[in-house]
């Protein structure tokens, strides 16, 4: 039988609502990405201010938000996969050609989006993922636990990796600046870990005029922009996705095939489940972020001591958090309330990737030079109401467009791409 686009009368309406959760909630991490300095998102003193109600903010971003609707959203990734593969399976059709051929139109759009709007893509990551996550798909739930939570700690181990290995880099600079103080002639290698270091420290923490020069960029023109922020999208497409980014996705995308096999995700679960999930999820998810941000602060955000074990707490809380969002989300959509919002979440869940896009557009547009140019000009506390401005704007046009389009404008792409055919577009 054809195997074409779920029609939107078939979608799993709660599955939508959480997509659309999910995604709103995101922003509140990226907001300070597409706003302030890059060295920003690992050490918050360095931009966006760390005092009174910054400092409130970042606590408050960092114990309910950060990387917590990321997990979902990459949980739901995967999710997406389990539900492919069950309409293949129904049809008797073959899922591989047109998966491969989904992942593929991902990869580009992604590509586009990173050296071309913004730098902090996801997509590229996911579509490098999705690749290997198509061959488990036929798991048991259990099985998917099991390997997901194992690749999720082997990530910790690369983190570290990582770390130690900035600590040797900065141990080879004190001791090259060392012998350059005696007078000493610097070998080529004393030399190279120098400047490596240097380097490096423009990544996590800065000197003043670094941050000069990449304000300066961001507020430039488009093409200075673009050209600034390509050296970072390359690191991060490369050295950060092989010993960070690939092992958090792909451990969380398999705990996501397996709890949407057991129904968690759909909303089959008991209430009782969901309770626990809530429960569970909040005091082991918040605690574990509070304890790890305690040390992170302490450390001043030390980024060798962040990756040599400083991310340990908040690498798994943050999965736990993320299952009690998922289960607050599913307690609401069982007892039927607050249903005009959830209409405009599913709306915003059903054009996940047009919103994704439409975010960065929107933020782009106010923060860099070739809109309003408006790039480290506020701190945490102001920029969240850009954030509740931009949910302004698509709780409701998502809404609108729902009840007119089958798709979402980049939905209706990728899929006629994937599918070698046109889509109807309205409804």
């Amino acid at each position: 039988m054809p195997f074409g686009p779920v029609e939107p009368g078939g979608r799993n309406l709660n599955v939508d609502i959480l997509r659309g959760f999910a995604l709103l909630g995101i922003l509140t991490m990226n907001i300070g990405v597409f706003a302030l300095p890059g060295a920003a998102m690992f050490n918050p003193r360095v931009a966006g201010g760390f005092e009174g109600l910054d400092r409130l903010i970042w606590w408050i971003s960092h114990l309910f938000f950060s990387m917590k609707f990321m997990t979902i959203f990459s949980m739901l990734f995967g999710a997406g996969l389990i539900l492919m593969f069950t309409r293949a399976e129904d049809k008797n059709a073959r899922l591989g050609p047109v998966y491969y051929r989904r992942i593929l139109w991902l990869f580009v759009i992604g590509m586009i989006h990173a050296y071309f709007i913004w730098y902090g893509d996801i997509l590229v990551s996911y579509a490098l993922t999705g690749v290997l996550i198509f061959l488990f798909r036929r798991l048991k739930p259990r099985t998917l636990l099991i390997l997901g939570v194992g690749i999720l700690a082997f990530g910790l181990v690369a983190q570290y990796g990582s770390g130690a290995l900035f600590k040797f880099i900065k141990g080879q600079a004190d001791l090259a600046v060392e012998i350059k103080a005696r007078g000493e002639i610097l070998t080529m290698e004393q030399s190279g870990m120098l400047e490596a270091w240097q380097e490096m420290k423009k990544g996590f923490a800065p000197e003043p005029e670094r941050l000069e020069e990449e304000i300066a960029a961001m507020r430039g023109s488009y093409w200075q922009t673009v050209s600034h922020r390509a050296i970072e999208v390359v690191g991060m497409q490369t050295y950060a996705f092989l010993t960070m980014i690939f092992w958090r996705t792909f451990g969380v995308m398999l705990l996501g095939m397996a709890l949407f096999k057991w129904g968690v995700f759909t909303g089959m679960r008991s209430r009782a489940f969901y309770w626990k999930c809530v429960i569970v999820g909040y005091v082991v998810g918040l605690s574990g972020s509070w304890y790890g941000g305690s040390l992170l602060e302490q450390n001043k955000f030390n980024f060798i001591y962040m990756f040599m074990g400083g991310m340990t707490c908040d690498w798994f809380a943050t999965v736990f958090t993320a299952l009690g969002h998922t289960g607050v989300v599913m307690l609401i959509c069982q007892a039927g309330g607050l249903a005009r919002l959830r209409s405009l979440l599913a709306a915003v869940g059903q054009t996940a990737l047009s919103n994704y896009l439409f975010q960065s557009l929107i933020c782009t547009a106010i923060f860099n030079g070739w809109g309003l140019g408006l790039f480290a000009s506020f701190n945490r506390s102001t920029l969240i109401l850009f954030v509740l401005g931009v949910w302004a704007i698509q709780l409701p046009l998502s809404g609108w467009w729902v009840k007119r389009f089958r798709f979402g404008p980049a939905e209706w792409l990728w899929r006629s791409l994937t599918y070698w055919k046109v889509q109807p577009m309205r409804r």
